[in-house]
């Protein structure tokens, strides 16, 4: 990462995206109230899903969404495939991307930024080749780089290159970019596949034999 983008990344970035946070989170809150009455009165485990990432410098955090699967369990006790688990509601909340809202609190806190790679689960950290690793030099975003690319239709190694390849050029051209066609396939529902788990292996799965 060059110098300039350092400045950028840890003042302006970092400043812009509270300051938006802030903004879309009071612009937001009628549409949060409602889903969270909807997903209330569902009463499928809860309004929030909370679940542990690997953020800035592999620290971890609790990322929040809007719940969009039940806790249904089968006989043996194990949960239920996320696709048998998720609701009807959940199903369209997730096709809209109306689910990440609640992150809106992760960037207010710190924890993440708008722009950048996704953040992923904790028990993928021991996976990542060491190229790789520079995407904890940077916050884990809402959307990023490999999102805009194609989402989870990607492969994983795919994926992860997108992410080395948004650190090494972090600017504010590239994420106005980002965010340009975030929008724009949000609208278009481009690449939204609303059960990952269909057709993406879990990343330890796809490694944990090729180290």
């Amino acid at each position: 990462m060059k110098n300039r983008n350092k400045v950028y990344v840890r003042f302006i970035k970092s400043s812009l995206d509270r300051v938006f946070a802030i903004l879309l989170f009071f612009a937001t809150l009628p549409v949060m109230i409602i889903l969270s009455t909807i997903l209330f009165f569902e009463g499928n485990g809860g309004i929030f899903f909370k679940q542990d990432r690997n953020g800035y410098k592999e620290r971890a955090f609790t990322l929040y969404k809007f719940r969009t699967m039940s806790c249904r369990k089968a006989n043996s006790g194990e949960l239920l495939t996320d696709k048998e688990r998720l609701t009807r509601i959940g199903r369209i909340i997730r096709k809209t991307s109306l689910d990440e809202l609640p992150q809106l609190f992760n960037i207010i806190k710190g924890d993440m930024s708008f722009i950048g790679p996704r953040p992923l689960l904790i028990k993928y950290l021991p996976y990542f080749r060491l190229e790789e690793k520079i995407r904890f030099s940077v916050k884990p975003g809402i959307t990023g780089l490999a999102q805009v690319s194609g989402r989870n239709t990607l492969s994983w190694d795919k994926r992860l290159s997108y992410d080395v390849e948004y650190v090494k050029n972090v600017s504010f051209a590239l994420d106005f970019k980002i965010l340009v066609m975030t929008i724009i396939a949000v609208f278009s529902s481009q690449n939204i596949v609303v059960d990952p788990e269909s057709i993406m292996k879990n990343l330890d799965d796809e490694r944990r034999f090729s180290f």
